[in-house]
């Protein structure tokens, strides 16, 4: 499947100059969303023996918790402030138009669990990074970065080299 062609291309969202690669057309198409997703579970398979899959809010969700099922994985989510009922632990970081704050359960993550972080486009980095922090800060391990759709030309995984992450479609 030419699965490439199946995004739509919203020109000057959120901002002017910004071409914003929209997911909802793959996700309204059964056949491009199972593709997908069976897609990024074969792509997993290197990166070894894993215990969860991390992923932020909203679109991390969309293909974090339905890999996680087709992995039996545990699903970890990663919230925006005051989202998580429990205690928490936070990180705030910068984006390219401002910063924004990740939060996860504070016992989410046990010392030397390996974890997967999903989620459906890697740009800058910004959030992955600030995903990995909170990872490692519990004692976790980053067994990979798996995402549906990477913007190459920001060039995010340069900042990611200390960690194997794959994409199913690069622009």
């Amino acid at each position: 499947m030419d699965l490439k062609s199946k995004f739509r291309h919203v020109l000057d969202f959120p901002k002017e100059g910004i071409d914003f690669i929209d997911i909802t057309t793959v996700l309204q198409d059964p056949e491009a969303f199972a593709y997908s997703l069976e897609k990024m579970k074969e792509s997993m398979k290197d990166f070894g023996e894993f215990d969860l899959i991390v992923a932020p809010e909203a679109r991390g969700f969309i293909f974090g918790t339905p890999l996680a099922y087709m992995t039996g994985k545990g699903f970890i989510p990663i919230r925006k402030p005051g989202k998580l009922p429990h205690k928490t632990i936070s990180l705030e970081y910068k984006l390219e138009y401002g910063t924004n704050t990740l939060e996860i359960h504070e016992d989410a993550i046990k010392p030397g669990q390996r974890v997967v972080i999903v989620d459906d486009l890697l740009a800058t980095s910004g959030t992955t990074e600030s995903i990995i922090k909170l990872v490692e800060k519990m004692g976790g391990e980053i067994a990979g970065v798996q995402v549906l759709i990477e913007l190459a030309f920001l060039k995010g995984r340069e900042k990611l080299r200390d960690y194997k992450v794959k994409s199913i479609v690069q622009f």
